[in-house]
């Protein structure tokens, strides 16, 4: 059974859509319900699901953004977006961000089942390879060549997807070998390595927050402070002001 994550701001297409996709017999299930991308962001960090269907109108932070801040985390979900007819042009955004496909409101029951069922024969398809391939890996050297790989990447183009590429392996796999031989997320990693070199720009130079975060990978100025203070206890101003006054 494939998990899934269904991000919408409006409650009633919430429970339609579970409805609809319970009504398909798939191997599916929608196992969470967010309202908006910033509340499926802080979700996705703890916990693991195959698919996202989001929603690209939402307050507090829309689909669009969501797509981009995703593919800084521990991205090994695919992502489906679902819009209205004239917001083709943020469809196209999404698109080259790298999601999966798109769903037009309101929804077909026909068009999701096609959909679903694509992606459900891509996500098979990419498991038998995982199970062909991963034998060979050696935990420990792979590991140690994504922590290689981390050392020399620009720190806002670090992401799952880029490192599991570079050691030729399923991004899930990669999560899932990365915890079990450092005891931490992959995503948690990059998160502490960019809080790091936050600090050091809060301190040593006048940038603005927005270009501190746009350095840092960051396309939402209010995740990286979000970030920055789980982490430090402090805003990033607040963590300025104080090592500045020191």
């Amino acid at each position: 059974m494939k998990m899934i994550l269904l991000v919408d701001d409006e409650r009633w297409v919430r429970k339609a859509l579970i409805w609809t996709i319970n009504q398909l017999n798939l191997p599916l299930k929608v196992v969470h319900e967010c309202s908006n991308g910033l509340e499926a962001l802080d979700w996705v960090k703890e916990n693991q699901v195959d698919l996202i269907l989001t929603d690209i109108r939402m307050p507090i932070m829309d689909g669009i953004q969501f797509v981009k801040e995703l593919n800084n985390l521990n991205h090994t979900m695919d992502v489906v977006v679902i819009s209205v007819h004239d917001e083709f042009q943020f469809v196209q955004q999404a698109i080259r961000s790298g999601v999966f496909d798109y769903l037009l409101k309101p929804i077909d029951e026909e068009e999701l089942r096609a959909c679903l069922e694509k992606w459900l024969e891509k996500s098979s398809n990419s498991e038998s390879k995982e199970k062909d391939g991963t034998e060979e890996n050696l935990p420990a050297s792979t590991i140690e060549k994504v922590l290689e790989y981390i050392s020399k990447t620009p720190i806002n183009q670090l992401n799952l997807k880029d490192a599991a590429n570079h050691v030729h392996m399923n991004p899930s796999y990669l999560s899932q070998l990365f915890k079990q031989q450092l005891n931490k997320k992959f995503v948690d990693y990059v998160t502490e390595i960019k809080i790091q070199e936050g600090k050091k720009l809060l301190v040593n130079t006048t940038l603005r927050m927005s270009e501190i975060a746009d350095r840092l990978g960051y396309a939402d100025v209010a995740y990286f402070s979000n970030n920055f203070k789980k982490i430090t206890g402090l805003s990033p101003s607040d963590y300025r002001k104080i090592n500045i006054e020191q």
